[in-house]
């Protein structure tokens, strides 16, 4: 069994991941545009009321895969992430006060208030950004891994995406040359069953994305991915395996997503039964009820630390209304040049 202090740090992950996104909810009021005549103008008019607007995407459900994995990496260990990325940036170590402030477009953001839901960005937490392309992240962090390996170090890079990803040509591209030169990456699938409100099951040619890994050489390791510290051991092992100058791993987790595509969560779920099912094995339950089987918390422990996390939430909402929008001269600027 891990560390009482590291099994306690990664439950308080799994919590600010999860409540700082159900918060999310609140604060995303995209219905509101749909009645109005001028949509575009109207989307520029959430400063004055404190909400976030532009897309959102939710992983409540996937908090398992994201601290699972980083718990296995180092500060100086690169991550690229997805449209869905809140929980890979908290996992990693971001603070949710510069988090909730460049979901709200303010200046005190991770990405100065110019980046939003998917593109938060931290150089000093490794964090790559996030990425609204479907896979464009992969090749990003085969080339971090690339570049650790040029010059030497023993930072590993690891690329989040979900099954969707795996049909694009640069999920493919990018195992193929990181097998051909042993960099040390690790790709890790969260397999939710959908890409948007597509099955899985009517997308993909074979069942399990790991079963894709012997094709160019690597190995493929599917792990429970409501399980956190099982993802934690196949993490660290692939983790270890890279350091050691021993090339890539793909990493599939089988988890879900409670929340529908986008927009918060506000919409429809794709499948209200099976959704039903899968709650019964939410990862931040079935954590808390091994840590207290295992003599690690007790359920009063265990309420303490999620209202701790309850008011830090609240907290980085006050923080980020109370933060300025950045001026238009502090606005990333494309110079003007002729064709």
């Amino acid at each position: 069994m891990q560390e009482k202090e590291k099994l306690i740090e990664m439950l308080r992950l799994m919590h600010k991941i999860r409540h700082f996104e159900e918060r999310l909810a609140g604060l995303y009021d995209y219905t509101s545009f749909l009645d109005k005549d001028d949509i575009a103008g109207d989307m520029y008019d959430f400063a004055s009321k404190g909400i976030i607007a532009g897309a959102v995407h939710l992983s409540v459900g996937q908090e398992g895969t994201q601290v699972g994995m980083c718990a296995a990496l180092n500060t100086d260990d690169y991550v690229t992430s997805t449209h869905r990325g809140h929980g890979h940036c908290i996992a990693k170590g971001a603070e949710l006060k510069p988090m909730m402030a460049e979901l709200m477009g303010r200046k005190s953001g991770y990405s100065k208030g110019c980046g939003g839901s998917m593109h938060i960005f931290c150089k000093e937490l490794g964090l790559l950004g996030g990425n609204g392309i479907i896979g464009a992240q992969i090749p990003l962090a085969t080339g971090a891994a690339f570049s650790a390996k040029y010059r030497g170090t023993k930072q590993v890079a690891v690329a989040f995406f979900s099954d969707g990803a795996s049909n694009q040509g640069t999920f493919h591209e990018s195992l193929n040359i990181a097998s051909l030169w042993n960099l040390p990456v690790i790709y890790l699938c969260e397999n939710n069953l959908y890409a948007a409100g597509t099955p899985a099951e009517i997308a993909l040619a074979i069942p399990n994305v790991a079963d894709k890994a012997p094709g160019y050489g690597i190995p493929g390791k599917i792990v429970d991915g409501q399980d956190v510290l099982a993802v934690y051991d196949v993490a660290s092992e692939a983790v270890e395996r890279a350091r050691a100058g021993e090339g890539p791993t793909l990493i599939e987790c089988k988890t879900y997503r409670f929340t529908s595509h986008a927009g918060a969560g506000k919409g429809q779920h794709n499948n209200p039964d099976e959704l039903e099912e899968w709650m019964k094995r939410d990862p931040i339950l079935l954590f808390e009820e091994r840590l207290r089987n295992d003599g690690v918390m007790t359920a009063e422990e265990q309420d303490a630390l999620k209202n701790d996390i309850l008011t830090e939430v609240e907290d980085a909402v006050t923080f980020a209304k109370d933060s300025a929008f950045p001026t238009f001269e502090e606005l990333p600027v494309i110079p003007n040049t002729e064709l």
